[in-house]
């Protein structure tokens, strides 16, 4: 892929503000992105939600790409943890909010009027900090960093993007034993660094 159609390129000119940087980003990540909602959100009774959810993550990428929040942005590498990581934080809401809703919570409707002092943008951001996703998407990366074999980081990546411990054995062609002893690796080399 040259310099024009490369990761790297789109997303460089996404953070200048160029709009068409959106396409490719989008026809690249979206259907990666709906697949990984839709594993994630098994447990959710709704279906049809992990397109909102993707979108929703897409969308919270471009906004703060073009507002410069990702300064730690360089690569499909980086791009892909932070799209997971936004992805996992809206499928985690979306479960929460469902949860609620079960629960009756927000039985009783608030109107908020003109007078409230509350703009839309207000009231719709939900969104974690810049600051705490760039920091969120270096702990990852550090993290990955420390398996030092790649068959283990890759394993590590496909457990965060919600594949089962059978799709992974799959994946590898070995037995679901074999990818639950690495992953009580992965989990041991991670408690050492930060705790249980």
């Amino acid at each position: 892929m040259g310099p024009e159609g490369s990761i790297s390129h789109w997303v460089r000119q996404l953070r200048e503000g160029a709009a068409a940087a959106v396409q490719p980003l989008w026809e690249r990540y979206f259907p990666r992105l709906v697949e990984l909602a839709r594993k994630k959100l098994r447990e959710s009774p709704r279906r049809g939600t992990e397109e909102d959810v993707a979108l929703s993550a897409f969308d919270s990428f471009c906004r703060n790409a073009v507002d410069g929040r990702f300064p730690q942005l360089d690569d499909r590498d980086d791009l892909w943890r932070l799209l997971v990581l936004l992805t996992a934080r809206k499928v985690a809401r979306h479960l929460r909010d469902e949860r609620r809703q079960k629960r009756g919570g927000g039985a009783v409707p608030v109107e908020l009027t003109p007078d409230d002092g509350l703009g839309l943008d207000q009231i719709l951001s939900r969104e974690p900090t810049p600051e705490f996703a760039a920091q969120a998407a270096e702990e990852c990366q550090r993290l990955l960093h420390l398996l030092g074999e790649p068959v283990l980081k890759t394993l590590a990546l496909w457990k965060m993007e919600g594949y089962s411990v059978e799709e992974i054995a799959q994946k590898l062609g070995c037995v679901s034993r074999s990818i639950k002893r690495k992953l009580r690796v992965i989990r041991g080399l991670w408690e050492k660094e930060i705790g249980p």
